[in-house]
């Protein structure tokens, strides 16, 4: 019998703060006892000083892209830049010691670090002028290429669900959008199984780091730049390298309808293997604001705050989306929905409505952007739960220049409304969307209670009325998103039966202000009692 004592520290069990513990006993990969008395005897066993941090449960993301994340890692990543120069000096500097690569690929740079958020061709030509180059941005629904890229697809024509970003004279300048990015698809170098095992296995120790012990993949299957890596994962589950369990959700094929269910069903049955569960389908309903394609209900404005004739971009439209729903629902799929703009979430809000029993599947939508003010209700009423990405609720400078002067003053408050979510009754999970945005939980909390940017305190808060608790952020993060995932009763509470999967910080985030909520850091990740980072 192995047993684990954390002690001389704070306690947050899932649900609520149970401020300074006696210990939490972990015996066999189990929590055995939380002792409430300091003075209270103590079996023997390991000791782990919590040096008056906190421990609780491990965080479960509930929409995160590890694998595709790991890649970029161990790619050309721009996701630790900011500036236009230091993506060029990154760029440059990864071509000269990869001269042997046929193209340069990795990606993560974000928009806000271009004027209109459009980098150019000729400034990735200067850098990288002897082959392709592909880069997607942070939220994956664009991408910047050179000019030997574009060489090699056909840009006359738009395709329906995407478009290239041109000059006055229509010809590319660099940026392409959604769709677009596709007819770049068969000329990308393959992903080979073993780039997927290193890409996986860098994710996962990522997570790791920043206390994530499990989370649901949100793409699983063939996208830009992206390799299924369904296989990877039963290959790491078969042989012990997947260390966390991991729920994948099946990428939903927008360009095909309901005669995909049954390919669905089969990839459930052969990817499925010990930590890894394929029984979720992502469906991506619509775009993003920032490059015009969030589905809405109104127009979208101009610069000058006029009314345009551009609605967004609804990749599933509202029957199909019904028809893709009822199918999936019917053969025990749990439906995880992106959906940024208002028109996507009511849309995907009558789908669900639309089922027998629509509690049943624990179906949830992603990302919410904008609610309208009369769906918010909806979702406790079906039982749909929200995905948060609480890192986005802030007046960062992608929100400040590439959204509020094209959304209008009354919609512009209509957005991340957590604050009317929560005390509605809806069912709160949370996830990050690495790596769209920063995996660390800590971030992401900070602006769910406080709706400031991480690192600047220059900012009014963004909507604050629409802020959560730091107990009802963490909850969302934990206990909240281990209910998405179907594991309630296993893991995601600090309670005698759970699962020993627990994160120690280095402080205790409740016992300060809350502005010093981003600065606190993971020191140890424990998964069923062992530990898997810092220890």
């Amino acid at each position: 019998m192995t047993t684990t004592i954390f002690r001389n520290g704070s306690l947050f069990d899932g649900r609520r703060y149970r401020g300074q513990v006696g210990a939490v006993v972990v015996t066999d990969g189990a929590v055995a006892a939380v002792v409430e008395n300091p003075d209270a005897p103590l079996p023997e066993g390991q000791i782990v000083d919590l040096a008056g941090g906190l421990v609780l449960p491990g965080f479960v993301d509930a929409h995160v892209h590890p694998v595709q994340a790991g890649l970029e890692r161990v790619r050309c990543d721009l996701s630790g830049a900011h500036t236009r120069a230091d993506y060029l000096a990154i760029v440059s500097s990864y071509a000269a010691e990869h001269p042997d690569e046929p193209w340069i690929l990795g990606g993560g740079w974000s928009m806000d670090a271009f004027p209109g958020g459009t980098p150019l061709a000729s400034d990735l030509d200067a850098v990288v002028p002897d082959r392709p180059a592909f880069l997607p941005n942070r939220d994956h629904h664009g991408a910047w290429v050179n000019s030997r890229a574009l060489a090699l697809v056909d840009s006359s024509v738009d395709p329906a669900d995407g478009r290239f970003e041109r000059d006055d004279d229509g010809r590319p300048t660099g940026t392409v959008h959604e769709g677009a990015m596709h007819l770049f698809e068969e000329l990308l170098p393959p992903t080979t199984a073993e780039d997927l095992r290193r890409g996986l296995l860098a994710g996962q120790s990522y997570l790791h780091s920043v206390g994530v012990t499990s989370w649901q993949d949100a793409l699983i299957g063939n996208y830009v730049g992206i390799v299924d890596p369904g296989p990877a994962y039963r290959a790491a589950a078969l042989s012990g390298e997947l260390v966390s369990d991991v729920v994948g959700a099946l990428w939903w094929d927008r360009t095909r309808g309901v005669e995909q269910v049954p390919e669905l069903v089969e990839k459930r049955a052969a990817y499925s293997e010990g930590r890894f569960r394929a029984t979720s389908v992502k469906i991506m309903a619509d775009g993003v604001f920032e490059n015009f394609t969030a589905a809405m209900q109104a127009p979208y404005l101009d610069r000058c705050g006029h009314a345009t004739t551009n609605y967004g971009m609804p990749f599933v439209g509202p029957q199909a989306l019904a028809e893709a729903v009822e199918a999936l629902d019917a053969e025990g799929f749990q439906i995880h929905v992106h959906a940024i703009g208002d028109a996507a979430t009511h849309n995907a809000l009558d789908a669900f409505a639309a089922l027998p029993d629509p509690r049943r599947g624990r179906h949830h939508i992603a990302h919410l952007q904008i609610i309208d003010p009369s769906d918010v209700a909806r979702f406790a009423e079906l039982g749909v739960a929200a995905n948060l990405q609480q890192l986005w609720a802030c007046a960062e400078e992608q929100m400040v220049e590439l959204t509020l002067p094209f959304l209008g003053a009354e919609r512009a408050r209509w957005q991340y409304p957590f604050g009317d979510l929560q005390r509605a009754g809806a069912h709160l999970c949370a996830g990050s969307d690495w790596p769209v945005s920063t995996p660390d939980p800590w971030a992401a909390i900070h602006v769910g209670v406080t709706r400031l940017v991480p690192g600047d305190g220059a900012r009014e808060p963004f909507l604050p009325e629409q802020a959560l608790t730091l107990e009802q952020s963490l909850a969302a993060y934990t206990s909240g998103s281990a209910w998405i995932n179907g594991r309630e009763d296993a893991v995601g509470q600090v309670a005698p039966g759970f699962a020993a999967d627990l994160v120690v910080t280095d402080r205790d985030p409740f016992a300060g202000p809350a502005e010093d909520i981003e600065a606190t850091r993971t020191v140890s990740t424990w998964i069923a009692g062992v530990p898997v980072y810092g220890v």
